[in-house]
């Protein structure tokens, strides 16, 4: 099979596509044939080579990805037949990738547990940019517990992520306030905001006049760190998605949060799959590229400002 990966770290250019050997599923897993894959600052990250001591003494290439669209093409023989997922049933996966296991792949072997059918209607293409994304908000408002009617600021609100967290964090009573682009406005509104604070300079303090307090936490998608924590109330906590060993003091809880987690969190990835299904969570528009193009999609994902989910299609029918 084809996959799309690396042998060293480097730019965008380093991708390119590689032969391995075609998996085959165990008794709890499923093989996934892949008609898209989700690009994620993460897949970067691998790229560039911030995660490798996540994989120091495997061997390359290494292979991005860690969402995707596909079709069931065998079922391991312990799957719970309960769950639906049968040969030819359109589904998406969670990607727990090391190695050479990534979603930038023609074919995956996955677990079972982290596999469930396509939202109704959803191509591949949109389908394939939704769960690590939702996953990782479902993770953060998880860590947090908060109670109905708690206030919960969203940096980065308009991103992939923060998206996600608005719409969940609404859906459970919270009062949530955004960080992001004035033009993205409108985009707020529609997941449900409740507050909006341009982003921009001293933007703690904006939220502090806005708000006439502090918030109960922080969801911070923007990795705004030590600019935003005194936004956040005594005792209140600080959920982070990328590296950073700051301390607000004050008796603030930093949560360092890891999706990877949930990987195989069948209750979570159904609830969001139902969640898709029924207009809670909305599903963003797909910017697609052939899955040769992996270079030319990260150089876009690198520009940022982006309000699609990029994908890299290895089956542009689906």
């Amino acid at each position: 099979m084809k996959v799309i990966g690396l042998r060293e770290y480097g730019g965008p250019e380093v991708l390119r596509p590689f032969e391995l050997p075609d998996p085959h599923p165990g008794a709890q897993e499923v093989l996934v044939r892949v008609h898209a894959a989700g690009v994620n600052p993460v897949d970067a990250m691998l790229r560039s080579g911030q995660l490798q001591q996540m994989y120091r003494g495997k061997t390359p290439p290494f292979v991005p990805g860690m969402e995707v669209a596909g079709t069931i093409e065998e079922v391991g023989s312990g799957v719970d037949p309960r769950w639906g997922l049968v040969a030819g049933a359109d589904v998406v996966g969670f990607v727990s990738s090391q190695g050479s296991h990534g979603g930038y792949s023609e074919y995956l072997a996955l677990p079972a547990r982290s596999v469930v059918l396509t939202p109704t209607s959803a191509s591949a293409t949109a389908a394939a940019g939704f769960l690590n994304n939702a996953l990782t908000a479902r993770n953060v408002l998880d860590a947090f517990r908060l109670p109905p009617g708690a206030t919960l600021l969203v940096t980065g609100a308009a991103g992939s992520v923060g998206g996600y967290l608005v719409e969940l964090g609404v859906a459970e009573g919270l009062h949530v306030v955004t960080v992001a682009a004035e033009d993205d406005a409108d985009l707020l509104r529609s997941l449900g905001a409740q507050t909006l604070v341009p982003r921009g300079p001293d933007i703690a303090e904006r939220v502090l006049k806005e708000l006439g307090g502090p918030v109960d936490a922080v969801a911070d998608a923007a990795l705004l760190h030590e600019r935003i924590a005194p936004a956040v109330r005594d005792g209140g906590q600080i959920g982070i998605l990328r590296f950073w060993d700051g301390d607000p003091g004050r008796g603030i809880t930093v949560r360092h949060l890891n999706v990877r987690e949930r990987d195989e969190d069948r209750d979570a990835i159904v609830r969001l799959r139902d969640q898709a299904e029924d207009g809670t969570v909305t599903l963003r528009p797909a910017l697609p590229f052939d899955a040769d193009d992996a270079a030319a999609a990260h150089t876009r994902l690198a520009q940022g400002a982006l309000r699609e989910r990029i994908v890299l299609a290895f089956d542009h029918n689906r």
